[in-house]
């Protein structure tokens, strides 16, 4: 699909005779059907094996929002449970047959199990619920019959699909668009990582690490950017085109980013985005300033000039988001001047450079870069702050510590190379235990094996390997210095480190107002 010309509106669902928020709602149905078949029904209630996943609470709080009797389990206790309690989720901590027959107990009718691809077949819950031979279905076939059952926007892609996804549903709500949305991490806007709107469309985050993505078929598919990773998952780069050709043929509409040489050379979509060219593209945004709190960028629809905007995130990276973010609405029929007074309500979502407080003059902040590509843009973004003195953050930092956990033994055999080339970008480099995700240990593949790698490649700059997660934060405390960033990285349990540094004796401490 082609943009129209610039300021004409594109495909908008409107009521006759109204204006922008004078959008047909969407009539929900009782009754969706899975990819496989299986009916999702409200007189059938769902009971989500962890329900405390940010997949999966984000479906939960969406279906009991629509009318569905919803339960869950998880031994775990955080807000994201809490929040489901408040919404009338049904919470079990223990994870048990007995659970499975509580809630057999006070149904009309037997209940449907929801997993994730992180739900052992060995859960004592799951096993009791084939014993009984009670309906299991997966997260993405829930997710796929909402996605299926109305207008949809599915943003897919190696990176950025999380960031993407926020601002695609935070620009739909703040220009009147009422969507619905399930997000891979909590959207600040919103407080949470589901919405339930009653719009014409939903915005939804599609995973590709275990390739359940290719049963979605939505209006939109978007697909930020393509490069190997989940190697668990995917034996070559081949095979990981290969699924997101396959979710691609599904979209009705699909946008990419030219940008990318795999989507470039591998992919036709109907529109695509640039942030390096504005000529043979149909949406582009081209940097004007590009400072460490924030970009100027002129928007480009057709290879004309409609518009200047300032995005309140810093990076190359988040700019590309913002223009996927931004072509999408455009594709919906978003007028670009409404979508430029939303622009300046944008923000990351959590764990994506997620400012955690300030500790004995230290910035700490939290990110979920786990593949090289996310280090690097996170690291040059970090870096963008102290080059130009300025930042989002309380203050400006002097220089950045990364503390970086890597994350499974299969990517950091993979990348460990491209790891420590992009690490290189930090002041100084403190290295957590690996984190295993469940995976075997493969021979030779450590923090430390990393560790030797970053020093190679960087004999100037200091590197340590922490023992334990408590080592860690007695790193941090002797390495760093007052005013520098200390951003730590990974995708397991490093997001701790605030609380261990706080935890340490004599620490003066100040937080963000928001947290």
């Amino acid at each position: 699909m082609a943009p129209r010309p610039p300021g004409e509106q594109i495909g908008f669902h409107k009521v006759s005779g109204q204006g922008q928020a004078g959008i047909q709602p969407l009539k929900f149905r009782s009754i969706l059907e899975t990819p496989l078949g299986l009916l999702v029904d409200r007189r059938q209630p769902l009971h989500f094996i962890g329900v405390g996943g940010i997949g999966m609470s984000a479906l939960a709080e969406i279906l009991v929002e629509r009318g569905f009797s919803v339960s869950g389990s998880d031994p775990r206790d955080n807000s994201v449970l809490q929040g489901l309690r408040r919404r009338g989720v049904r919470v079990f901590q223990e994870q048990s047959p007995a659970t499975i027959e509580a809630i057999r107990a006070t149904a009309a009718a037997d209940p449907q199990i929801v997993v994730s691809s992180a739900v052992p077949q060995t859960n004592p819950e799951l096993a009791e619920a084939r014993r009984l031979g009670l309906s299991v279905v997966h997260r993405s076939d829930v997710l796929a019959a909402l996605i299926n059952s109305q207008d949809a926007i599915a943003i897919a892609g190696s990176h950025g699909k999380t960031t993407t996804s926020t601002m695609v549903a935070t620009l739909l709500a703040a220009t009147a668009n009422d969507p619905t949305a399930v997000i891979g991490g909590i959207v600040a806007g919103f407080g949470s990582n589901a919405r339930v709107g009653n719009g014409r469309l939903l915005v939804a985050e599609a995973d590709e690490s275990d390739g359940s993505l290719v049963k979605f078929q939505p209006s939109l598919g978007l697909i930020t950017n393509l490069e190997l990773d989940h190697t668990d998952h995917y034996a070559d780069l081949e095979a990981l085109i290969g699924t997101l050709q396959q979710f691609a043929s599904g979209c009705g509409t699909l946008l990419t980013n030219h940008d990318c040489p795999v989507l470039r050379e591998r992919f036709r979509p109907d529109a695509c985005w640039s942030t390096e060219r504005a000529d043979g593209v149909d949406f582009a945004a081209i940097a004007l300033v590009e400072e460490g709190d924030g970009t100027v960028a002129e928007f480009y629809e057709q290879g004309t000039k409609v518009g200047q905007f300032r995005l309140p995130l810093p990076g190359r990276h988040n700019l590309s988001n913002a223009t996927g973010a931004l072509a999408a609405c455009r594709l919906e029929g978003v007028p670009f001047e409404a979508l430029c007074q939303a622009i300046p309500s944008l923000s990351a979502p959590g764990r994506r450079f997620d400012y955690r407080g300030s500790w004995q003059g230290r910035l700490v902040v939290d990110d979920y870069a786990h593949h090289p590509s996310e280090v690097h843009a996170t690291l040059t973004m970090a870096q963008l702050m102290v080059s130009t003195g300025r930042s989002p953050l309380p203050a400006v930092p002097r220089r950045v510590v990364a503390v970086f956990q890597p994350h499974r033994y299969s990517r950091t055999a993979e990348f460990g190379e491209a790891f420590a080339q992009a690490l290189g970008l930090a002041d100084a480099v403190l290295l957590a235990p690996l984190y295993s995700a469940g995976e075997a240990p493969l021979p030779g593949v450590t923090s430390g094996s990393l560790g030797e790698r970053i020093a190679a490649l960087h004999p100037a700059l200091e590197v340590r390997v922490a023992a334990d997660m408590q080592d860690l934060a007695q790193d941090v405390a002797t390495l760093s210095q007052d005013g520098d960033l200390v951003l730590a990285m990974g995708a397991g349990d490093v997001n701790g480190l605030w609380e261990r540094l706080t935890g340490l004796p004599g620490a003066a401490v100040s937080t963000p107002l928001a947290a």
